[in-house]
């Protein structure tokens, strides 16, 4: 409710019109926290707004179909939870006192300040009528009084009287008590009655007809007629009791056999009781907390006069001696200026947890607040996310909020913040896959110069925009950002825009700037999802960029590159060579050879890297690969020609004799049988002993290490290197015979020694193989001797290899000869040629005919 001072105006018209521009009435907390309200108010109008414009409310009863509203002009409607006439009763030309319901709401009870009592049925013709010589303040009809035997009320005035219908349909009255006051307040559940007088609060058990306690008020200062007491049944044997500033919650218990003696067999135990800030009008449960209607004066800033009031309604939590407040409203209602304490009353309905304020002038419902209020309190506090997380978590039960509603508001906030980044990345959860919303707030984002912010966040896929969207960010990115311009191009699907229209803004801008490599390596990109791989080509080319072969590889361009070999080779000639020889299929040798021509290092590598792969391929090239390499490198030269079989040795001497290639020059002279000349330019050339030496070992010729030995025996480092060497291949006698009597050959004592150790390790190692050799022979010849002395076997399935009969018998008494060859061929004697020979040993006629070597017999059996 909106909170108002107390000297406005209370003129009808304006104050509603001021307070109450919707039927729906918001809270405000008088600190204004922003802790969230409990509950949520609501003006009752419609036929409510009509009866109080000429009358007044005195009372009013809740029941769960229905209301039912007394004036003070001795009227009586029935209302439904709109605020909506059904039905009127006029009951009394003066104010009503009270009105109950039974909890089938067939039945009323009403009094009147004139002394009327009626009870009566609402779809029935039964009906009381009595009136009392005095004020009846209260009526209360049983419970359950649509049953024939609980036909009972009770009515208060100087007395309170039990009304029961008994023989012939009369109504007896009785007397349940008397003698301290006024009766004010009744309150019926069950089978227990609570009343309050001037005296307290008491309970009667209407089973035993026995009162069973007596709750005296605390404070008797106050006019028990200006400040009523309150009472609440929140259960059938819990009392809830509010006067004055105090409340006691009191609970019905039976009472032990042992301890009853003359006592009621029911006590009451007061289980909570507090004091309250302010004046208590009215009581109602909550769950486990209390809900409290209180009646507030306050001192006037201006006339420091005390007056009244906005009414208060609190939720508190109930502790053993004191309540927590959970919440606080101050309620503006009509004419709270001029209402006292006794003018304001409290109703709920238990089932759906309604609580209603009636004033004279005003009814205003509250009810809990649901998820739908929760959200709104969270939108009206700008607390956008925790709305939509509650929309999302319960957006099956929401009614009035839509979560794409609640997310757009959001948005529209974090712009409004100038958090644009976090806004567009919010876009992407809330629109989801409406592409309408999301063209909205693109072009929303475009008004407010921040399209960057959400060109991250723009779909790609499922949903997909028009292109127009996308060729819009990209044109500003274009203006202002040539490397956000370029991340876009490469993330983005090359299907999302129109690929002719940015590839003509590019060129634009490069007219401006031709060296932007930014601009230039988007554009080729640019000319790749356009399938124009030879211009992408040129500018990768161009810009020596590392997609250029992968480029080429993925789409097959080697008919683009035919021409452009020379700069791959420059870009990167590894590479480059390993691509064009992985792909000779698609561009010859020949064709990479000619390109190459006006470019012989980079021919040399393109050749040389074919010659490892394979020293057929390029065999036409070999020629030209002399000069190649030995303008190059040399160092692969001599492997080379040691691998090529291709290569024409002439040209090759010549060309190595020319540039005064020695060890090429040796090579080949001794390949082309030129020994002599070979050894010769060692040692005049290379002045080299020991690779002399290695050559004519090499040769193995006799004649080389003649002329080697004339060459060396004027130098005596040679003749050292001679007699080091010399050993294992000529007879050092033949070097030694020539050396000239007083020649000094340094080291000549340890070259000797270690002829003489070369000469003995010789012998010994001749030794050694003979031994060996013996040992062996010796071991085969006991391992065939072994063998050959093992018996055969010979069975029924053994054959003849000459009559292939069986070998034995079928008749074991005939006699019989065999002959058994080591080679296990097996004969009948008989079967056997007749030896030539004089020698007595015989032979295998299979093995002798293939050549398998004999086999002498190793076994004549007879019988």
């Amino acid at each position: 409710m909106e909170t108002r001072s107390n000297e406005e105006s209370t003129d009808e018209s304006e104050h509603f019109a001021s307070i109450l521009p919707t039927e729906v009435q918001h809270l405000v907390k008088e600190d204004e926290s922003e802790e969230e309200p409990k509950l949520k108010y609501e003006r009752l109008s419609n036929g409510v707004t009509e009866i109080l414009q000429k009358d007044a409310a005195s009372c009013m009863t809740v029941h769960e179909k229905f209301l039912a509203l007394g004036t003070h002009y001795g009227k009586v409607y029935l209302l439904d939870v709109q605020g909506n006439i059904t039905q009127k009763f006029d009951v009394s030309p003066v104010k009503i006192n009270q009105i109950s319901l039974d909890e089938s709401g067939e039945h009323m009870g009403v009094c009147s300040e004139d002394g009327k009592v009626q009870v009566f049925g609402l779809y029935s013709a039964e009906e009381f009528h009595e009136t009392f010589d005095c004020p009846i303040k209260i009526v209360a009809v049983h419970p359950h009084f649509v049953r024939s035997h609980f036909k009972q009320f009770v009515t208060g005035g100087k007395k309170l009287l039990l009304y029961e219908r008994g023989w012939m349909n009369r109504w007896k009255p009785s007397v349940l008590h008397e003698g301290e006051g006024n009766i004010r307040n009744v309150k019926w559940r069950g089978h227990l009655i609570a009343w309050a007088n001037n005296m307290g609060v008491k309970i009667l058990d209407m089973v035993s007809k026995q009162r069973i306690t007596n709750v005296p008020r605390d404070d008797i200062s106050l006019r028990p007629d200006m400040y009523p007491c309150s009472l609440c049944w929140k259960d059938n044997l819990t009392l809830i009791i509010g006067w004055g500033n105090s409340v006691k919650i009191c609970s019905v218990k039976e009472r032990h056999a042992s301890e009853m003696r003359d006592l009621p067999n029911r006590y009451v135990e007061i289980v909570f009781q507090f004091d309250t800030e302010f004046y208590i009008s009215g009581l109602a449960p909550l769950c486990d907390q209390l809900v409290i209607l209180s009646y507030v004066k306050e001192i006037s800033e201006k006339t420091e006069v005390e007056c009244c009031a906005r009414p208060r309604l609190d939720i508190v939590q109930p502790l053993p001696e004191s309540c927590e407040e959970i919440s606080s409203d101050a309620l503006t209602v009509r004419g709270f200026q001029e209402n006292e304490c006794r003018d304001y009353h409290l109703e709920y309905s238990e089932g759906e947890s309604l609580f209603y304020i009636i004033s004279p002038r005003d009814v205003v419902v509250a009810k809990e607040r649901d998820q739908d209020d929760h959200i709104d309190w969270l939108l009206e506090k700008k607390k956008y996310e925790e709305a939509l997380m509650a929309a999302e978590i319960s957006q099956k039960t929401i009614k009035k909020h839509k979560i794409l509603d609640i997310g757009l508001a959001y948005i529209n906030h974090l712009v409004e913040k100038g958090e644009y980044d976090l806004a567009a990345r919010k876009c992407q959860k809330i629109l989801g896959k409406n592409t309408e919303l999301w063209e909205f707030e693109v072009y929303k984002f475009k008004e407010i110069g921040q399209l960057k912010a959400i060109s991250r966040y723009l779909p790609r896929r499922d949903p997909v925009l028009k292109p127009l969207i996308y060729e819009m960010v990209l044109h500003e990115f274009l203006e202002s950002d040539y490397e956000g311009f370029a991340t876009l191009i490469k993330e983005w699907p090359g299907d999302l825009y129109n690929n002719t229209i940015i590839v003509q803004a590019v060129v634009d801008h490069l007219k401006k700037d031709p060296q932007n490599r930014t601009l230039l390596r988007t554009l080729a990109e640019l000319y790749t999802y356009d399938q124009r791989y030879g211009r992408a080509l040129e500018i990768y080319l161009t810009l020596r960029h590392k997609d250029v072969f992968q480029l080429i590889h993925k789409h097959n361009l080697f008919s683009s590159i035919r021409d452009k070999i020379v700069l791959l080779m420059d870009f990167d000639s590894e590479k480059a060579v390993d691509m064009l020889l992985d792909n000779e299929d698609k561009i010859s040798i020949d064709r990479v050879v000619e390109e190459l021509e006006n470019r012989p290092e980079l021919q040399h590598v393109y050749l040389h890297k074919l010659f490892k792969r394979d020293h057929h391929k390029g065999q036409r090239y070999h020629e030209k690969q002399i000069s190649l390499y030995a303008e190059y490198d040399r160092p692969n030269l001599l492997p080379f020609l040691r691998d090529s079989t291709h290569c024409p040795l002439e040209k090759a001497l010549e060309i190595c004799q020319q540039r005064n290639f020695v060890e090429e020059t040796v090579y080949l002279l001794s390949r082309m049988g030129n020994s002599r000349s070979a050894l010769k330019m060692i040692m005049e050339e290379l002045h080299d002993v020991d690779k002399a030496i290695e050559f004519a070992k090499e040769q193995d010729d006799g004649e080389l290490w003649e002329d080697l030995i004339l060459y060396s025996i004027d130098k005596p480092p040679f003749i050292t290197g001679l007699l080091n060497n010399i050993g294992t291949h000529v007879d050092p006698i033949l070097l030694i015979h020539r050396i000239k009597e007083g020649m000094e050959i340094p080291n000549l004592r340890d070259s000797l020694v270690k002829i003489l150790q070369d000469y003995n390790l010789q012998i010994l190692l001749r030794e050694g193989c003979k031994k060996i050799l013996v040992a062996d022979s010796l071991s085969l010849l006991k391992k065939m001797h072994r063998t050959q002395m093992k018996g055969v076997l010979v069975d029924e399935e053994n054959i003849c290899e000459s009559c292939l009969s069986p070998i034995l018998p079928s008749d074991a008494s005939k006699s019989f000869s065999v002959v058994v060859f080591h080679c296990r061929h097996m004969f009948h004697r008989e079967c056997l040629p007749v030896s030539n020979t004089v020698s007595s040993v015989q032979f295998c006629n299979i093995c002798s005919a293939k050549h398998r070597g004999p086999g002498s017999a190793v076994l004549e059996m007879k019988k």
